[in-house]
């Protein structure tokens, strides 16, 4: 798998961390301990936004596979109806056509009686 170049943190984040920083700084911390608590915040923003993002996108991959099992089911469940459709409308014409049958053979057979 190839690796990814590092992108630069928004500059939303930086500001963000930045100011969170410095409302939680110390009276005789140095400029460059509140830059590496700065970066440090950053770091954790950063990790948050890409477990937020990948928790999104599992969400949304579970949503698909619902949608398509519902319609998976939806499609099998049409499919038994018209197959069923298709056999429940030969039914009355095998009956019709077997009562015809049996009459005729009726006919015949009392006719031949006579």
């Amino acid at each position: 798998m190839a690796k990814y170049k590092k992108s630069a943190p928004s500059p939303e984040t930086v500001n963000e961390a930045e100011s969170i920083a410095k409302a939680t700084q110390r009276p005789g911390q140095t400029k460059e301990q509140t830059k590496l608590i700065a970066q440090g915040i950053q770091k954790g923003i950063e990790q948050y936004k890409k477990q937020h993002k990948a928790k999104q996108r599992e969400r949304d991959k579970q949503q698909k596979r619902q949608k398509r099992a519902a319609e998976t089911a939806s499609s099998e469940v049409d499919e038994v109806t018209v197959s069923n459709g298709s056999a429940t409308s030969k039914l009355p014409w095998l009956l019709l056509i077997a009562s015809w049958l049996g009459f005729a053979a009726y006919l015949l057979f009392v006719g031949n009686l006579s």
